[in-house]
């Protein structure tokens, strides 16, 4: 077995397992909600909430942003190329254990640089990957998923599988290929592919229609290579509305269940909902997650927050319990995450730069979504919302609204039923009422 460097613990001094400690703790390195051997209907809070750590934020980020160079101070900073990739390695096992996490999640240029040639660059993820893989070996860590990073080298400045050069579309053929290999090598649950650059800044030189299709084609590909290959994991797709383009293709839920649907690919894809993006896409992160749920596409999540004053990803880990309050719900209702997770892709702020950040930023969304889950299951429990919309729409039961709800109506009928009926009594939505409802359980639990 590979053996850790010990920078990391060393710079925590020896640092063991966080533990969960109750809501009265007042330790920065516990748990205050999340007890992971706690049983909440029939499952524990563990197997419920598929903890992921993301390699990019929490071992890759350097607090580099349009205004300044990096701040975070980390004990791999004097280390480069591949020596840095082994550093960054070690660290992220001693970090999963410690933070007892289940799962975790890369791109592929996270976890080893790029070399001179296509060649050189799998030969540097070949080494590391043999080197992960025994870790995961002697651990209970695994990979929740992996990716295919097709947007920061220069080559993708049009996109990948849109761009407008054929040259660069097979690059990004060969990457993921490699990447669906990795996911099997390495027994990843589930296979994501993040829009990156694939969209456009102006239509005035864009061939919407064939960048489409072309994304289609390349998505068609990966199936195909999967099944060669006998990967069985999910296939996601995560929406975005913009970022780095001016217009990303999968913009939001409804339109990637739209795009999948059109071109055949919805047996084969779910979608990894993210709660910056649907905010950025100005819908909540609970309608994001429903709209996946209600057509079955639901399969995973990262899991973090915006800042609804800035108009970028901002990336913070998620804090706001009603945000995890409500996504828990609908995933609680969607019956879990099935092989998909709770990924923090998640970064500690520039100005949180110490080493030790990383564990409290953890702590704080574990804690988050757990207090989520206890508060979301209640809800179900004691049929808060459910009783109150089954009542609401009530007249969708019976009579006229029965035939509309079992496609018997007809304008003749309806209008005949107007005629008859001309009274419409409405009644109120007790919006704030149940806001207030919603309130009183997340204050009591």
């Amino acid at each position: 077995m590979v053996k850790p460097n010990m920078h990391f613990l060393n710079k925590l001094e020896g640092m063991s397992k966080i533990s969960y400690e109750g809501r009265q703790s007042r330790n920065p390195l516990a748990f205050k909600h999340y007890d992971a051997n706690e049983v909440i209907g029939g499952k524990t809070m563990k197997d419920h909430l598929r903890f992921s750590v993301a390699y990019w934020h929490t071992l890759t980020a350097d607090g580099t942003d349009m205004f300044g160079v990096g701040t975070m101070q980390r004990p791999w900073n004097s280390y480069s190329g591949m020596d840095l990739a082994k550093v960054r390695l070690d660290a992220a096992f001693q970090l999963f254990d410690i933070l007892d996490v289940p799962y975790f999640s890369f791109h592929d240029r996270d976890i080893a640089p790029e070399g001179d040639s296509l060649q050189e660059t799998n030969q540097h993820l070949d080494i590391i990957l043999k080197r992960m893989k025994e870790y995961m070996e002697h651990s209970h860590v695994k990979l929740l998923w992996n990716t295919a990073n097709m947007f920061t080298n220069p080559r993708f400045v049009h996109g990948a599988a849109t761009s407008c050069h054929a040259d660069v579309f097979a690059y990004a053929a060969a990457q993921v290929k490699k990447g669906i290999e990795t996911a099997k090598e390495l027994g990843a649950e589930n296979y994501v592919f993040w829009g990156g650059r694939e969209g456009y800044d102006t239509l005035l030189n864009t061939d919407l229609k064939r960048e489409l299709d072309h994304m289609a084609t390349f998505l068609h590909m990966a199936v195909d290579y999967a099944k060669e290959i006998g990967y069985t994991g999910q296939f996601l797709i995560e929406p975005k509305p913009k970022e780095p383009t001016t217009h990303q293709y999968d913009t939001d839920a409804a339109t990637t269940i739209a795009f999948l649907k059109q071109y055949g690919l919805d047996p084969y894809f779910k979608l990894n909902i993210e709660a910056n993006h649907a905010t950025l896409a100005g819908h909540t992160f609970e309608h994001e997650l429903r709209l996946a749920r209600i057509h079955g596409l639901l399969g995973s999540v990262d899991a973090n927050q915006g800042n609804t004053l800035l108009g970028w990803d901002t990336d913070e880990f998620p804090t706001d319990l009603y945000a995890t309050t409500l996504a828990m719900y609908e995933i609680l209702q969607n019956g879990g995450l099935g092989t998909g997770g709770l990924n923090f892709d998640a970064k500690v702020r520039r100005a949180s730069f110490e080493l030790e950040d990383l564990l409290y930023a953890h702590i704080a969304g574990m804690d988050a979504f757990a207090k989520g889950l206890r508060v979301a299951h209640r809800l179900i429990e004691d049929r808060v919302f459910e009783d109150v919309i089954k009542h609401r729409y009530r007249s969708f039961s019976e009579g006229i609204g029965r035939d509309i709800s079992e496609g018997k109506a007809t304008f003749h009928t309806l209008e005949e039923y107007a005629l008859k009926h001309p009274i419409i009594r409405n009644e109120s939505g007790r919006e704030e009422q149940l806001k207030a409802r919603l309130n009183q359980y997340i204050l009591e639990e």
